[in-house]
């Protein structure tokens, strides 16, 4: 029994860090078909979840707001909640399948304050000075331009407008503070608060006026 549960715990390591590897040189997205896992809150950390991730936003009526690899909208969904009417959302991701599943979700609730982007980050596909905050929610370490995707994040915000980047020492993917502060720092970004601690984090930065 115990061999198999071991064999298992292995094979899920051996995974972890290929993913994690391959990551580094191409854009490797969490499958559609894995959208469940990525519904479920992390039970040993209370940073990932939505509701903590829109709370340290600090959102104003009326605000835009741009999530990233959305996924199948498990922030999107409650933000564009929090944000009423008079907000609104854009929902970004590279796969059509997750943007489908936010798209059924807000059917289902009536949300009319969401917009969907089928698009990767860095793409230039994004209007220059136009949001108020930007997600980036386990996210970064998908990207393997990194400098180029935090440039057209920078270009899109408006000025003093905040970039949120959530991290989890769980996701594969996961990236450092000390790595995230260097890049963005480079750009013009000032950390304005952060949230957590070394291995489970949010980390708000402004863009400088």
């Amino acid at each position: 029994m115990w061999k198999l549960v071991f064999g298992i715990f292995g094979i899920f390591i051996v995974i972890f860090f290929i993913w994690r590897l391959s990551s580094r040189r191409y854009t490797l997205p969490c499958p559609t078909w894995l959208a469940w896992m990525v519904e479920l809150d992390n039970p040993f950390s209370k940073i990932n979840r939505a509701a903590t991730i829109i709370k340290n936003l600090d959102l104003k009526p009326g605000m835009t707001v741009l999530d990233i690899g959305c996924g199948p909208g498990r922030v999107t969904i409650p933000l564009a909640r929090e944000l009423g009417p008079t907000g609104h959302i854009i929902a970004m991701d590279i796969q059509a399948g997750m943007l489908e599943k936010v798209q059924a979700k807000a059917r289902t609730e009536n949300l009319t304050n969401i917009s969907f982007l089928h698009a990767g980050i860095g793409e230039n596909k994004l209007e220059h000075n136009k949001f108020d905050r930007v997600l980036l929610v386990t996210v970064l370490g998908e990207i393997p331009d990194q400098k180029i995707a935090l440039q057209e994040i920078f270009n899109t915000l408006k000025p003093g407008g905040i970039l949120s980047i959530t991290e989890i020492v769980f996701d594969p993917h996961f990236q450092r503070q000390s790595t995230i502060l260097k890049l963005t720092g480079s750009l013009g970004f000032k950390e304005k608060n952060r949230f957590g601690n070394s291995i489970a984090f949010t980390l708000n930065l402004e863009k400088l006026v």
